[in-house]
């Protein structure tokens, strides 16, 4: 896939300083992987896989969960929100697949030893690409998640029509998977911030860049709307936060809800057919989890010092979803569907107007 510019590269103002690639694998240990279906006029699909502590490492890590909109699906929340913990991969894949892909992760632990308990409740979000994608046909097969959890790695991450984001759409232009990044300075802990995202939300008069109204100007080419007002939304947004800060579980359910300010900096107000389902982790505090009674010693942030990692989720979620969006590529799936990427050109052009350039 081509990299094109991102958010940063255009000249648009964001807040914050990104860590050395501006992705949630600034984090350090944490590994993507992706697998992406496309197959003839209809099938446009994938799955991304995440591991907290790489592929290799199954030390769980703590974790929450946010719900701020719930017409979507993350199997495993309830036991994360339960018992405080991540106990293996995150996956992110469409609707329709999740079955599929949570089924295949606990194949993918067993054959690497990876079960921390005798049984396992895998991580699996989604969001729904039946527009871009023939969902109903469960193109995702068993394979493509293996290729997904076995080739995660480190470092710089492809953006736009890769992995679970293959078909998605976001404002009605495409969409799909973005990340970014933010490291806080000294004085406040000097810790990392990563954020992914899988944006399939929104409708073209809401979106807001750097406080634009940018929707409002593009309003050509909307598959769905013609750029006019419809007073609803509909779509979903998965994001995933991680960070090497030393977090307790609800203090990390507290920060996975910042996600839901980074996603209205860019316009969405949330609708009813949205689901918007977010997670926070922390690599911080290895091998704190047993499945032994006892006692373990774990390190925390008091409560007062976390306003600049509730800041940077905010704000790296912000840039991840504008980052998955100007990487996307234009696309045409299901029924002819010819989704639009959006323009660069435009959109400095649109900012521009608003000098809002830098």
């Amino acid at each position: 896939m081509t990299s094109k510019p991102r958010a940063r590269d255009l000249g648009i103002p964001l807040e914050g300083t990104p860590g050395p690639y501006n992705t949630i694998t600034d984090v350090s240990n944490v590994e993507v992987g992706f697998a992406t279906v496309i197959e003839g006029e209809s099938v446009r699909t994938g799955v991304t896989a995440i591991h907290p502590r790489g592929k290799a490492h199954h030390d769980p890590v703590f974790g929450g969960t946010f719900s701020f909109n719930g017409n979507g699906e993350m199997t495993g929340a309830a036991w994360v929100d339960e018992g405080g913990f991540v106990e293996g991969p995150i996956c992110i894949t469409n609707t329709h697949s999740v079955g599929i892909v949570r089924d295949t992760v606990i194949d993918w632990q067993v054959k690497n030893n990876a079960m921390f308990q005798k049984w396992s409740i895998p991580i699996v979000a989604e969001t729904a690409d039946g527009w871009l994608n023939d969902m109903n046909g469960f193109h995702v097969k068993p394979e493509h998640v293996m290729q997904a959890l076995d080739s995660a790695s480190s470092g710089a991450i492809p953006e736009g029509n890769i992995g679970g984001g293959t078909g998605m759409i976001c404002y009605e232009f495409k969409g799909g998977t973005g990340t970014s990044s933010r490291k806080l300075p000294e004085k406040f802990g000097g810790y990392m911030v990563g954020a992914l995202v899988q944006a399939n939300f929104g409708r073209r008069y809401q979106l807001t860049v750097a406080g634009v109204p940018v929707g409002q100007h593009l309003t050509e080419g909307a598959p769905f709307t013609n750029g006019e007002n419809p007073f609803r939304e509909q779509g979903s947004l998965i994001v995933i936060l991680a960070t090497d800060a030393p977090l307790f579980p609800y203090q990390l359910k507290r920060v996975a809800k910042r996600a839901t300010l980074g996603m209205a900096r860019t316009g969405s107000l949330g609708g009813n057919g949205s689901g918007d389902i977010f997670l926070a982790f922390s690599t911080a505090n290895r091998g704190v989890a047993s499945s032994k009674p006892g006692k373990r010693c774990a390190e925390f942030l008091l409560n007062d010092g976390l306003d600049s990692i509730f800041a940077a989720a905010a704000l790296t979620t912000e840039e991840a979803i504008l980052n998955a969006m100007l990487a996307a590529q234009t696309m045409t799936g299901k029924d002819g569907l010819r989704v639009p990427a959006l323009s660069h050109e435009r959109l400095r052009e649109v900012l521009q107007q608003y000098n809002r350039l830098v």
